[in-house]
């Protein structure tokens, strides 16, 4: 295959290559069957992210991709050995050298300046009504409500048999963080060793060891009314109590620790309200 006709087989595997990876993103099926992109934002810094994302990222991502398979086919087509039976002997040109050093820091730049803002925008918690600490171990999570007498659980992955019906394989956890909606709550997260009413799913991003992939986070944003229902539970099952939780071991207040089952999420209707 020669000339203008490998030009278009490339150009068409490019483009199969393109759908199948469209479609590839949509068979994850979470947090909604054929979703493709990010979950709609309920927080000004999700609202920030996706405005870097979609409206800074994507543009230049789109841009740099098109050129360059532009370019490609371009150069594919005009240096052709047919067209050019004697190829040329160029070892270099300083413009083109500058340009492809130059372009990528001001692309890089353009990039940077927004994202420390976002950095720096999420790293504040002002006036939080509610303290977390979550604590990442070989391969669970540790969750600890601090002011809220100290109450500590850990939380693991539901096998596959234990799964009911709507829980997500490899996302559910056994003891869901519970939090409520409408609240500003500083997440304190460590490592060991060195408005909205719905359900989340995330998954933990260090390759901390072989069971890195079974380390599923779920949290559940509920009603404040709600919420204190399933705290009273928790603390009860814990055995904590206002005089002598402050008093407790935290080895013990972990080991003691298994709360009720978190209330049920709404649907959207009653969300909406």
């Amino acid at each position: 295959i020669t000339g203008w006709r490998l030009a278009r087989v490339c150009l068409l595997a490019g483009l199969v290559l393109i759908v199948l990876a469209a479609v590839s993103a949509g068979w994850a099926q979470q947090p909604h069957p054929w979703q493709l992109g990010m979950q709609p934002p309920a927080t000004p810094v999700k609202e920030r992210i996706h405005f870097l994302h979609n409206d800074i990222l994507m543009p230049i991502i789109t841009a740099i991709t098109v050129f360059v398979l532009g370019l490609l086919g371009y150069v594919m087509f005009r240096f052709h050995h047919r067209r050019h039976p004697i190829p040329t002997r160029t070892s270099h040109n300083a413009v083109v050298e500058i340009l492809w050093t130059v372009i990528p820091v001001l692309i890089l730049v353009i990039i940077a300046i927004p994202s420390f803002k976002l950095m720096y925008y999420m790293d504040r918690a002002p006036d939080a009504e509610m303290t977390i600490k979550i604590t990442g171990k070989q391969w669970y999570w540790t969750y600890e409500y601090p002011d809220q007498g100290g109450l500590a659980f850990d939380s693991n992955i539901v096998e596959d048999k234990d799964l009911k019906p709507g829980q997500p394989r490899l996302l559910a956890a056994d003891n869901p963080l519970v939090v409520p909606a409408n609240t500003t709550i500083r997440v304190q997260v460590t490592g060991v060793p060195d408005g909205v009413i719905h359900s989340y799913y995330g998954e933990c991003n260090q390759i901390c060891g072989i069971n890195h992939s079974r380390m599923p986070i779920e949290v559940k944003a509920v009603s404040r009314a709600d919420f204190q229902n399933w705290l009273a539970q928790a603390k009860k099952n814990a055995g904590l109590t206002p005089d002598d939780a402050a008093s407790r071991d935290h080895h013990q207040q972990v080991a003691a620790a298994r709360p009720g089952p978190a209330p049920a999420a709404p649907d959207k209707e009653e969300a909406s309200r």
